[in-house]
């Protein structure tokens, strides 16, 4: 099959939002003689006001890329051979229920990647298709990387989107912990240009406190950085409590006459003094007595801890406890504190009180329970590997690469051949839809209408931006909301609005009460204003009150305390986030991958053994072994090492020049599926014991860097 040459685009300017990550940054995209010729940010953007990264300069490239797929593909042996969209749509819908006619619904599985939320067409379409497969095997990047926060959220506010966000722009105090917003622009929180308002806090005579085991890009832009020891964080937090609460410096406001569960934590928190966990944390006690006096008295404080508390073993108590520091400092639900956005489209509406929202069903060999109707992802391989009545036969993946992604992925990437059936939703012949037997590829990036159904959850101010087609696809292209349409139909025969009416039923039925008509009209975004108070009335709790020690917490606080003393393994492997890099999948960008290795091992002098900058050693855990360059650095304390997440791309039979000529090694080969958070099922990928030597030499030639286990 040819793909027909499609139409060219308008030449002009053309105005729209990045959906590369969660700050949403407005651009300004320059089309002439039908390609792009220059990417940079809209100043007139009521959130991002001209902030661009490197990666919203790089969404021409991405359109251009010639690895990227555009019409569906069906594997034969090694061999690919193209197909029509209905033949493929027909052959994916027959096979999928030919799988489960044989074993059962729930022998098909299905995992969404992280670009699932970057796109309103699938966020909008894709759930109406996992209904008419009617599987429990569903699986997800949440349970790689954030699963706490909604967890933490359901627990004590009703909703796993009842997320309260820093209110950076109005704050006197900022206390983040394992958050790096200067590489990810602010990662649940969409806030786009984190340095210039952390300038501003600073500026306006406020403090930006910095705890991470890393000096990370942050922590220069911060008022000051203390290091933390992985996964400690819990205790941390919980000796600030003690103190503010000991010391009679809790004022919880307003909120105290609806919150359940206040009286209980000064008890629960006394054994956790500064002085207790010194030890663990690494944190001097002095400098915990100083950090919590001053959260509690500043004017206006928030607390924010991202992915570094959320993939670890306390990922759980971590959000739970920075929640509550809010709550008792009087910073949840204030102007400057931790506040709830209300975004025009609003995926709340309609909610009911009460709901629950976690384990209703179990996976079947490890008995890991469901969070919001999804299956911890570090349970997929060993539900694929494990014979048995319920054994996944086959599998659904939709932009995702859960062999890099997910802990032991080499595990994943020996099950998946073994499958009797497999399908891809995505644009890439990656290390994970290598495996498929037929990948429908969605167009993508600027050929795509899009809203940012998610992240407006997130945002520390209110706006609406619809963000129009700057490319028409060609007639063999789809995009991904009729690809989902189609499937949809032939599992069920049922149409599927389109995601347009959605947006403008969702619009109408909003707070603002807008259509989408009004948010077209608007091509560099509406501004809808700053956060406001909203509580008591947007609690969803059985209730209608705060849980401030729901009973979850409550029961793994024993876990907590044994961590206090608990041994130190002596070198322990944290990830690591880079500005130029979204996961996986943007290694395929030439002007993103230029300059040196980014895939380095990062050590301390004091844990580096001999070893020289740049020299090749092994690293080696309880599941798997890598061999990469050392990078030797002060910036991660002693007994830490760090790995950046996404590479390993030298898995034979993937489609992505740009990448396999920067390969690096991937971080979950090392991470270990059995390690994970009890409370929430969070994958732990901060906090693996790791053994470094120096890699063997081999006579007569250099060895290269790579994993063992491609």
């Amino acid at each position: 099959m040819t793909l027909s040459p499609p139409l060219p685009p308008r030449d002009g300017v053309h105005y729209r939002a990045c959906n590369l990550c969660e700050a949403i940054c407005g651009l300004r995209i320059t089309v002439q003689g039908g390609q792009v010729t220059d990417v940079r940010g809209d100043p007139n953007d009521p959130l991002s006001h001209g902030h661009i990264c490197p990666k919203g300069a790089a969404l021409a490239d991405l359109h251009a890329d010639p690895d990227r797929l555009k019409t569906p593909m069906r594997r034969d042996g090694d061999t690919w051979h193209p197909m029509n969209w209905d033949d493929a749509l027909d052959l994916v819908a027959r096979r999928l229920r030919g799988v489960q006619a044989a074993h059962g619904p729930d022998s098909v599985a299905t995992f969404q990647g992280n670009p699932s939320v970057h796109n309103s067409g699938t966020l909008l379409t894709a759930g109406a298709f996992l209904k008419a497969l009617g599987t429990r095997n569903r699986y997800s990047a949440t349970s790689t990387d954030q699963l706490p926060h909604h967890y933490a959220a359901a627990e004590m506010f009703g909703h796993p989107l009842l997320l309260p966000i820093p209110d950076v722009d109005r704050t006197d105090f900022l206390l983040m912990l394992g958050a790096n917003p200067l590489a990810s622009n602010g990662s649940i929180l969409t806030a786009p240009g984190m340095r210039e308002r952390l300038r501003a806090i600073r500026e306006r005579g406020g403090r930006v406190v910095l705890l991470d085991p890393r000096r990370t890009e942050s922590a220069a832009h911060a008022s000051e950085y203390h290091p933390i020891r992985p996964g400690s964080d819990a205790l941390f937090l919980m000796a600030l409590l003690q103190v503010i609460l000991s010391e009679g410096l809790a004022r919880p406001g307003r909120l105290a006459d609806v919150t359940d569960g206040l009286d209980d934590l000064h008890d629960i928190a006394a054994p956790y003094t500064p002085e207790a966990v010194q030890a663990a944390t690494g944190v001097p006690a002095a400098t915990t007595r100083d950090l919590a006096r001053a959260f509690a008295r500043a004017p206006r404080a928030a607390a924010y801890g991202r992915i570094g508390l959320s993939v670890q073993t306390f990922g759980g108590l971590c959000q739970w406890l920075l929640n509550t520091l809010n709550l008792v400092t009087g910073n949840l639900d204030r102007e400057g504190g931790a506040m709830f956005p209300r975004p025009a489209f609003d995926l709340l509406t309609g909610a009911r009180p009460g709901h629950t929202h976690h384990g209703r069903w179990h996976s079947r060999v490890r008995a890991l329970p469901e969070f919001d109707g999804e299956l911890p992802n570090a349970t997929l391989a060993e539900e694929i590997l494990t014979p048995g009545d319920g054994q996944i036969r086959a599998l659904v993946t939709v932009a995702g690469n859960p062999v890099l992604s997910t802990p032991a992925g080499h595990d994943l990437d020996r099950a998946l051949p073994g499958l009797d059936f497999m399908v891809s939703i995505d644009p890439y012949l990656n290390e994970t839809t290598r495996h498929a037997h037929v990948i429908l590829p969605p167009a993508t990036g600027l050929e795509v209408e899009h809203y940012d159904v998610i992240f407006h959850h997130f945002a520390v101010r209110a706006t609406a931006r619809l963000n129009q087609p700057v490319f028409p696809i060609s007639a063999d292209q789809r995009f991904d909301h009729q690809i989902f349409a189609g499937l949809t139909e032939r599992l069920s025969g049922k149409a599927l609005a389109t995601p347009a009416e959605r947006l403008d039923a969702g619009l109408r039925h909003g707070p603002h009460r807008l259509t989408l008509d009004d948010v077209r009209a608007h091509p560099h975004g509406l501004d809808l204003g700053p956060m406001q108070p909203v509580l008591p009335e947007r609690l969803l709790t059985a209730s209608g009150r705060i849980q401030a020690l729901p009973e979850p917490m409550r029961r793994d606080l024993t876990r907590l305390h044994a961590a206090l003393s608990t041994p130190v393994a002596p070198l322990i492997l944290i990830g690591r986030r880079q500005l130029r890099s979204n996961n996986s999948w943007m290694h395929n960008t030439p002007r993103l991958m230029r300059g040196p290795d980014r895939c380095t091992l990062q050590l301390n002098p004091a844990d580096a053994g001999g070893l020289q900058d740049g020299q090749l050693a092994t690293v080696t855990s309880r599941v798997g072994q890598v061999t990469v360059p050392v990078e030797i650095t002060s910036d991660v304390m002693p007994g830490v090492a760090s790995l950046p997440h996404g590479f390993g791309h030298a898995r034979r039979g993937a489609q992505l020049r740009v990448a396999q000529a920067h390969p690096g090694v991937s971080l979950n080969d090392l991470t270990d599926p059995l390690l994970l958070d009890e409370l929430t099922g969070n994958a732990v990928l901060n906090g693996t014991p790791i053994h470094v030597q120096p890699a063997p030499q081999v006579a007569g030639a250099a060895p290269a860097a790579g994993s063992a286990a491609d």
